[in-house]
């Protein structure tokens, strides 16, 4: 009895050990199911979230790195010229200047205060632009040709040939001064019609802007890649119904009545061809000089 009694026992024992290792086994296997489900959910997540970045911001992120990876300088046409109805007598003009940029990562540490006090001596500027960790920085505009002759020089002396850029730009002179100025307005320091026919045709004048581009490293300095150069369109050239004579003696008739009768308000003058209604002159008083124009004129 008692043999049997043990047997029993052991029978319960293996019983419930073998009921143990069924629910572990079953356990592990929720537990593996749960895993690879989790591991499934993640990797479709991540196939999403690629597909997500190729196709549908792909041309937004590829812009973003050309950007990031190109130094583009730009550089202006020559605006077009105006000439009087006689289309010989210039009243407005681009001459031909030039502009200073820097890259200051692609100066050489031990020329960099150097050059930095050469630009600053040159163009009256603070050295210290010299020294910032932007990819490029303008250091002056419209600069005569005497002047960036003179830095060439320097630059060619002391062996430096990269970090320093001298661009081709223009700068907008009227040779008449005051001449018209109500009629003819002025451009901006980017060369861009504020008043007058300046403004008013400031699309046809203007031309389309030319381009230089490199590629650049992470830090912005110059890949051995070549560049790129897009040439300028200079605007188109315009001819006014205005005789420049006719106009230059309404102005100065005009001045001298607003002298003698003491016209603090100014005065104005048209003059038009009756034959078929051309303005030949267009004067105002006070005037100012087209050349300066936010300084008052004596």
């Amino acid at each position: 009895m008692r043999n049997i009694k043990k047997m029993k026992k052991k029978m319960k024992k293996k019983e419930k050990f073998r009921l143990v290792q069924k629910i572990g086994a079953i356990t592990r296997k929720k537990r593996m199911r749960n895993m690879i489900f989790v591991v499934l959910i993640i990797m479709c997540g991540l196939a999403f979230r690629i597909g997500w970045i190729q196709f549908k911001m792909g041309n937004k992120l590829q812009h973003m790195a050309h950007l990031q990876q190109t130094l583009e300088r730009e550089f202006n046409p020559k605006r077009g010229t105006i000439y009087d109805a006689t289309g010989e007598k210039i009243l407005a003009v681009s001459a031909s200047v030039e502009s200073i940029t820097v890259n200051p990562v692609n100066i050489s540490s031990e020329n960099k205060e150097k050059v930095a006090r050469k630009l600053s001596e040159l163009f009256e500027l603070d050295y210290e632009k010299v020294s910032k960790r932007s990819s490029i920085e303008t250091i002056a505009k419209k600069v005569d040709k005497s002047k960036t002759d003179e830095l060439r020089i320097w630059l060619d002396e002391n062996n430096i040939t990269t970090g320093v850029n001298i661009d081709v730009d223009t700068k907008r002179y009227y040779p008449y001064n005051s001449l018209a100025a109500q009629i003819i307005g002025f451009c901006g320091s980017d060369n861009q019609g504020l008043m007058g026919i300046e403004a008013k045709y400031d699309s046809e004048l203007k031309g389309q802007n030319g381009s230089i581009v490199k590629l650049t490293d992470a830090k912005g300095g110059n890949l051995d890649e070549g560049e790129e150069y897009v040439k300028a369109i200079n605007g188109n050239d315009l001819i006014l119904s205005i005789d420049a004579t006719i106009q230059g003696i309404a102005e100065k008739y005009l001045e001298e009545a607003c002298i003698d009768n003491v016209c603090t308000d100014g005065g104005n003058i048209v003059i038009m061809d009756p034959n078929n209604g051309d303005i030949l002159a267009m004067a105002g008083y006070p005037t100012y000089n087209l050349n300066d124009p936010y300084v008052p004129m004596d």
